[in-house]
């Protein structure tokens, strides 16, 4: 297993990595300056955004998966919609938009507006460079089966589908994942504002890899994406800007190895 650790700004240090040689990146960005970190608002637009974008472009393998978890802050009563922007532009590059998944927030939310419903989720976009070359399913616990629906064809007429909706005897979970979060969840404090779930970057991890493979998380944080690495037995490049931010990252997954299995 090769644990990589960089800090400085990732649109840099991704110009170290070579061309099509990352099979997963599961990261979170510092959108719509909706947290300050250490003190600084990050220095986040769009146009940054387009660089990084196309970074991970090059440094994805063909068949290699992009998992972006993103959310929107509202500005004036309208929610900003960058994050569909990103897809979107994710999309111009070349890459498949596999899926769009949501990050559901078990019993929490952010107060916004007095106007708007409780906001509890964030998306999971869930990016392919052509045909995945890995997707491995996770069940939820429950007993399976085969799934049939319709749809109406073209023409109106209904069209009959059958598709397997468990592996083994379980069923294969739907593209809402619901997790505890910070404490709840069972994760250590870290002093990051904007940590998501271990189970999340683990789950995706499962889903989108093998051992052995390279993911790269370009927003390293508090070192969460690693970790799931280490505990999965893949390889692993993490970048964050912060100093401080990169040495909490280095110890956590560092210390990994005095844990017990």
């Amino acid at each position: 297993m090769s644990i990589t650790l960089m800090q400085g700004d990732c649109l840099e240090r991704m110009k170290e990595i070579q061309d099509g040689s990352i099979d997963l990146t599961v990261t979170s960005p510092p959108y719509d300056n909706l947290r300050i970190y250490n003190g600084n608002i990050s220095q986040w637009n769009f146009e940054k955004f387009k660089a990084i974008a196309e970074q991970l472009w090059r440094v994805t393998k063909d068949g290699g998966v992009v998992v972006w978890v993103v959310g929107d802050a509202t500005i004036k009563g309208s929610e900003t919609g960058s994050s569909f922007r990103q897809a979107l532009y994710f999309k111009d590059l070349g890459f498949n938009l596999h899926d769009t998944m949501i990050y559901a927030k078990n019993g929490t939310g952010a107060c916004g507006s007095n106007l708007c419903y409780w906001q509890a989720f964030e998306y999971m976009f869930v990016l392919s460079k052509g045909k995945p070359n890995t997707v491995h399913r996770l069940t939820n616990g429950k007993k399976g089966g085969t799934k049939g629906g319709a749809r109406l064809k073209a023409d109106g007429s209904k069209k009959t589908e059958h598709r397997s909706d468990a592996t083994g005897k379980m069923q294969i979970r739907n593209n809402i994942w619901l997790y505890n979060v910070g404490f709840a969840n069972g994760d250590e404090k870290t002093g990051h504002p904007a940590v998501f779930p271990s189970d999340l970057a683990r789950d995706h991890i499962l889903s989108w890899s093998n051992e052995g493979d390279t993911v790269l998380d370009p927003f390293m944080g508090s070192g969460t994406t690693g970790l799931a690495c280490k505990q999965t037995d893949r390889n692993f490049i993490g970048i964050e800007l912060d100093p401080d931010y990169f040495a909490i990252a280095k110890g956590r997954i560092e210390r990994y190895d005095d844990s017990p299995d």
